[in-house]
């Protein structure tokens, strides 16, 4: 069986200067950890708001890495230096705005400010590319609300095979949907 890979990014500036511990990052992989029953690797890496660094980061993770998800956390504010989705757009050839609707739509019933949040994904060749907030609840909250789409999205992009624990997060396939090896 093949391992998936997943790229677990956390973009900031204090992080990765270590002035600040990341909390973002191993909030990621503790999710993934609880949902996921296909074997699974994280490729974690710790990067600064900067533009050109997290577009080669994402390229890397994507392309290099072999990722099929990518998972970042970080810059999706409208704070100056938040520059994820941008970086994000850049790197990918179809965007999919209604994971960020529904991650904001998730967020709201918690925080009113949820409105300023730009999480966004999208599409570089066989990699889903999914956005997140820094702060780990709001993470886990919005994970919660989009992975049920994701290996079905991950299916349809080529990538990995992924399982989920249907008793944590029920992912969703069509009854047509097959493995592409037990095919």
């Amino acid at each position: 069986m093949t391992i998936a890979r997943i790229g677990i990014l956390t973009i900031s500036d204090r992080a990765s200067r270590g002035v600040y511990e990341d909390k973002g990052g191993p909030a990621i992989n503790a999710w993934l950890t609880r949902a996921l029953t296909s074997p699974w690797e994280a490729v974690a890496r710790v990067i600064p708001d900067e533009q050109p660094q997290i577009e080669a980061a994402l390229r890397a993770l994507a392309d290099s890495e072999a990722c099929c998800l990518i998972v970042t956390t970080g810059g999706t504010g409208p704070a100056l230096r938040d520059v994820t989705p941008q970086a994000t757009e850049a790197v990918c050839t179809k965007m999919l705005p209604g994971f960020g609707e529904l991650m904001r739509s998730a967020s709201l019933k918690v925080v009113p400010t949820a409105i300023l949040s730009r999480q966004t994904a999208g599409i570089r060749g066989t990699t889903l590319i999914i956005n997140l907030p820094g702060k780990p609840s709001a993470i886990a909250d919005c994970l919660h609300a989009v992975f049920p789409a994701v290996p079905y999205c991950i299916d349809l992009v080529e990538g990995a095979w992924l399982e989920t624990d249907p008793q944590f997060c029920a992912a969703f396939r069509p009854a047509h949907a097959k493995q592409a090896n037990s095919a």
